[in-house]
């Protein structure tokens, strides 16, 4: 069983329903696919078994063969290669390049374009108690984690109760992290920004045919504008997080009650499971 677990917009607490999901998984999987800012392992503090790079192969032009026939930069949709052939000049702008590998392809003088492999983001394995932990980590400057997040869930394990740590936001990467699983949560706070930016990821994972639920974060009685929301479209509010000072101030020095929540997340887990 595979749960997503995403958020419109950064900040909804998110991460916190993500990693107390997966650690009420008991030897179940947490993946954080949050690549550009991964914090999972702040609350669940894994011991790290194994690291290694992710590489993509990056083009580099070879100008001795090079016709400068600018029929890789008027394929390249990201703007990374720039030729000006009155003077034999070629830019080529790493940070912009998404490893696609079209302008190898349509290259047609063989050997002007080679790839060479550059490393672009790490990925960790761990163990957090008897929890498997996973995380991929983008390298500052890299235009996207789309692949690196692809390479990350080769990574997770068959058969397991995984928790995936979305990015925030309905960008790309979050469309790669959600691709394939189960079931998707939706975390949110009753607040107008929360409200705006779960619509957006309403759409998102309606039109993924993904089945999914939402999840309050910071609930309060007094405030029901997610609930006229989710009555309005017809969507089930899973489970409500209510607001706490003493849960914030343990969140701002890194710990998770996980251990206090337990049983609320294990009946979680067993709403998610008869959904499926």
């Amino acid at each position: 069983m595979k749960i997503a677990v995403a958020s419109g917009k950064g900040g909804t607490g998110k991460t916190t329903i993500a990693t107390m999901l997966a650690y009420a998984t008991g030897s179940g999987q947490y993946v954080d696919c949050d690549a550009e800012e991964p914090n999972g392992h702040i609350f669940l503090k894994p011991a790290i078994e194994k690291e290694f790079d992710f590489t993509m192969p990056i083009p580099h032009i070879n100008t001795d063969v090079c016709t400068f026939c600018q029929k890789c930069e008027e394929a390249c949709v990201y703007k990374a290669i720039v030729i000006v052939p009155q003077i034999k000049k070629v830019m080529f702008f790493d940070d912009l390049c998404h490893a696609c590998g079209t302008c190898s392809y349509v290259c047609p003088v063989e050997g002007a374009i080679e790839e060479i492999d550059q490393p672009v983001g790490r990925i960790r394995i761990g163990r957090a108690k008897d929890l498997h932990f996973l995380e991929g980590r983008l390298n500052i400057k890299e235009a996207s984690a789309t692949q690196l997040i692809n390479n990350l869930k080769k990574h997770i394990i068959k058969d397991a109760t995984v928790v995936l740590d979305a990015p925030p936001g309905t960008s790309c990467s979050v469309v790669a992290t959600l691709d394939g699983v189960d079931y998707v949560l939706l975390v949110t706070e009753p607040t107008p920004f929360g409200l705006s930016d779960l619509k957006l990821s309403v759409e998102l994972v309606e039109s993924m045919n993904l089945p999914f639920s939402i999840v309050v974060n910071k609930d309060r009685d007094d405030v029901t504008i997610i609930d006229e929301y989710a009555k309005q479209k017809g969507i089930d509010i899973i489970y409500r997080l209510p607001f706490s000072e003493e849960f914030a101030k343990l969140y701002s020095e890194g710990i998770l009650p996980f251990d206090d929540y337990r049983s609320d997340f294990e009946n979680l887990l067993k709403k998610i499971e008869e959904r499926i």
